[in-house]
């Protein structure tokens, strides 16, 4: 052997899902030579796209299709995968990992991906069988099984996972309602009209919905049977499907004595307290902030993967990311700071008939919202607008006509 070859650093993946293996992609790409990479992941297959369970869900895809790496992918790249075997300790001491399956691998770099888990609402009989997340083929597959037509399943959570669970069993034949706590539909990413014209549309495709409504109890012997509400109504269930938000994985940092609040903190450079642990996607806070949505991770992913290759000179920036429902026949784009208040304008066009509602919220000289229903086509133009902070002086008379009709004006 050549004394003068480099040995090869070693890389330590926990968690195969997204966000980890955008960063190992990214950092094959700046220097594929550079580290042994070991990736653990609690799921027994390679790494998928979760964006696509709702497809998969309602019958769109397959398995297969939503696969983002398979397992071969891994052994062709030289990546060693130990899938089902999740990391259950760290020792930043002695920079070793200590699996679940007894496995101990050293580390120079770590990479935290441990990503989220959906949050059950506590409340008596959660534990029950039939009582689901969405977070992964493990939870579709409990989905399907229950999917039979004319069984009723109750949604509890009204935001963009929820809407889109809903909407795949109720396509697959079941009686679907939807139980969410606030007045009204995706309040995290919509205004209260359109909301209202959302609710409509997909109760004209068959859904059902308890507005401002509390669960209190799960019902049922072993097997989910019902849901009690506060005000004393129940309605029968043969699945619960939980879809009220989701919590980051941090007790294996926490346990590591890394630093965490609401999650596991990073800075700029996705490192956290400890220099040799890395962390992206779900399970990080940077800046007070948390991410769920995947343009956000793919940024991580891009920064910390440059900093892994050596080359440190990438910082992450948050960035506003619009928001989209996948349900086929309802468009809604939503994105910025769509409240407005104090200091702010609002430019609103309503078409009841055609069912289009526009929302942009102007600060100054400078778009920094926009809420978008039934025509959303310029919606990536609004969204440019307010990452690049244009100024819209001239633009402001004719914005909620859209980038065409403005480029026709300005030609004129």
């Amino acid at each position: 052997m050549d004394s003068r070859v480099k040995p090869k650093q070693s890389l330590v993946v926990v968690g195969n899902g997204m966000a980890g293996m955008r960063t190992v992609e990214e950092l094959r790409k700046l220097d594929p030579d550079l580290y042994d990479i070991t990736v653990f992941g609690a799921e027994p297959h390679g790494n998928y796209n979760r964006i696509m369970l709702s497809p998969l869900l309602a019958g769109d895809k397959h398995v297969d299709d939503i696969m983002l790496h398979t397992r071969a992918w891994y052994v062709e790249s030289g990546i060693k995968l130990h899938a089902g075997d999740p990391v259950v300790k760290i020792d930043r001491r002695r920079r070793f990992v200590h699996s679940k399956a007894g496995l101990e691998v050293p580390y120079d770099r770590l990479l935290l991906a441990t990503g989220s888990a959906p949050f059950i609402i506590p409340v008596p009989g959660h534990t029950l069988a039939g009582v689901v997340g969405f977070r992964d083929l493990a939870d579709v597959a409990t989905m399907l099984a229950a999917a039979i037509p004319g069984a009723a399943a109750i949604v509890i959570g009204g935001g963009l996972l929820g809407l889109e669970a809903a909407n795949a069993l109720q396509r697959r034949g079941m009686h679907v309602t939807v139980v969410h706590a606030s007045a009204h539909l995706m309040n995290q990413q919509l205004d209260a009209p359109a909301a209202s014209l959302l609710k409509t549309a997909l109760e004209d495709k068959g859904l059902h919905f308890r507005m401002a409504t509390q669960t209190t109890q799960i019902l049922g012997g072993k097997r989910v049977e019902g849901v009690q509400f506060a005000d004393g109504t129940a309605l029968k269930a043969d699945l619960v499907v939980m879809a009220a938000g989701v919590r980051p994985n941090i007790a294996l940092a926490q346990s590591a004595g890394l630093h965490c609040e609401r999650a596991i903190v990073v800075d700029d450079t996705l490192q956290t307290y400890d220099p040799r642990i890395y962390a992206v996607g779900e399970c990080v806070q940077h800046r007070s902030s948390t991410f769920g949505l995947v343009a956000p991770l793919w940024d991580q992913a891009r920064v910390c993967a440059g900093h892994l290759a050596g080359f440190g000179h990438r910082r992450y920036v948050q960035k506003a990311t619009p928001t989209k429902l996948k349900v086929t026949g309802v468009d809604l784009y939503s994105v910025g700071d769509f409240i407005g208040g104090e200091g702010s304008e609002e430019l609103v066009l309503r078409d009841r008939r055609s069912g289009i509602y526009k929302r942009l919220i102007v600060r100054g000289q400078q778009l920094v919202g926009a809420v978008l229903y039934g025509d959303v086509r310029d919606g990536p133009w609004y969204f440019e607008m307010i990452q690049q902070q244009t100024d819209i002086g001239a633009l402001r008379h004719g914005l909620l006509f859209g980038e065409a009709h403005c480029r026709q004006g300005a030609a004129a």
